[in-house]
């Protein structure tokens, strides 16, 4: 592409990721929003919060476990039962009818969960039996991290045949594909981190076997789906959920380098993390993993339009994803286009709760 096409391409611009045909590429970013109904099924209220945010290239739904042992906070929902296919149903049947396309994010909190959200008051799974610091919310409030069950490696193949099954879920639930979660500290992200990977096996030491279940669990969700409808999303130096990387650069580097066998439809790595350099790890420029990334790079945290323009047409990214502006501008794109205002967004509404904060965010034609 020359550069004279290259400048100008902005946010509004169309885009393919593979077999995805984008109208613009703004990205709907996984948010995690804690109200899911009954069953742990997506509701009408959910059917309607989608709905308004129709108008984005690309939706990514909020992370979805794959089955109740991958769960880790209340009221979010999953993609392993049948009332689960049949709500997300509604969702995708919305956002289609509105002109919109919408993935899922296939979830494993691993380590950190709660014995209380699983099932049989099982101890939650990991790599390594390392307790994490901190404390998670339950539904009796918050409590102290457990330590974790290691998985062995017939659990490990259990993991990712439920990754398997899920994605298989997804489909019939009219989703137009997946992404991967192997980010923020979740169970793919404590495999590839040697803060929470102590393993002495296949999975565990050598990047090569760090990475293997990631790599799995891809080739896995690629089979039901094609490469073409899968993305992945890496978070190199987010520290939340106390992850931490002696080498993140050479650990990242690997996994973006290796991910490349598979043609996927983007890569995802969100900067959460660079404005805190250190705590997960040696600090490096994150730059460094868009050249070694052969296909679309999808980027994320603290854009707006201008930055995001930027980033296009640097050629620092293909799409970017929006978290809060979404939230709290369900009309982002066409405020976007005729350079409106925007709504600020009520943090305190952002996990848990009713409508407020979650429907009732004003269009631009109502504002």
């Amino acid at each position: 592409m020359n550069i004279t096409t290259q400048k100008t391409l902005t946010l509004l611009s169309p885009i393919s990721l593979g077999a995805l045909n984008l109208k613009n590429r703004i990205v709907m970013a996984p948010l995690t929003r804690n109200r899911a109904g009954e069953g742990l099924a997506p509701t009408e209220m959910n059917v309607e919060y989608y709905r308004q945010r129709a108008s984005a290239g690309l939706i990514i739904s909020e992370g979805s476990q794959i089955a109740h042992e991958a769960a880790g906070y209340p009221f979010t929902p999953g993609i392993y039962t049948q009332q689960q296919v049949d709500g997300w149903k509604k969702v995708t049947d919305a956002v289609h009818e509105k002109g919109g396309k919408i993935i899922l994010q296939l979830w494993h909190c691993g380590r950190v969960s709660h014995s209380s959200l699983l099932p049989n008051e099982m101890l939650p799974q990991a790599p390594s039996a390392i307790k994490p610091a901190g404390e998670v919310y339950t539904y009796e409030g918050m409590q102290p991290y457990e330590t974790p069950h290691a998985l062995t490696i017939d659990e490990i193949t259990g993991v990712i045949e439920m990754y398997k099954k899920a994605a298989q879920n997804s489909l019939d639930a009219g989703f137009d594909g997946v992404e991967v979660h192997g980010a923020n500290g979740y169970l793919l992200d404590q495999f590839l981190r040697d803060g929470s990977n102590h393993r002495e096996d296949i999975y565990g030491g050598s990047l090569e076997n760090r990475s293997r279940l990631l790599l799995e669990v891809v080739e896995a969700v690629t089979k039901i789906w094609g490469s073409d409808r899968v993305g992945v999303r890496l978070s190199p130096l987010q520290p939340f959920n106390d992850i931490k990387d002696s080498n993140p650069e050479a650990t990242f580097s690997y996994v973006v380098k290796a991910l490349n066998q598979f043609g996927l439809a983007y890569l995802h790595v969100t900067e959460m993390g660079a404005e805190a350099p250190g705590v997960a790890g040696p600090a490096f420029d994150l730059k460094i993993l868009r050249p070694l990334w052969d296909g679309n790079y999808m980027t994320n945290s603290q854009y707006d339009f201008e930055k995001g323009n930027a980033a296009i047409q640097n050629n620092e990214a293909d799409v970017i994803s929006f978290g809060k502006l979404l939230i709290s501008n369900p009309d982002l794109v066409e405020r976007f286009a005729a350079n409106a205002p925007l709504n600020d967004f009520d943090a305190s509404t952002f996990y848990g709760g009713d409508e407020r904060g979650y429907i009732d965010y004003p269009a631009m034609s109502e504002a």
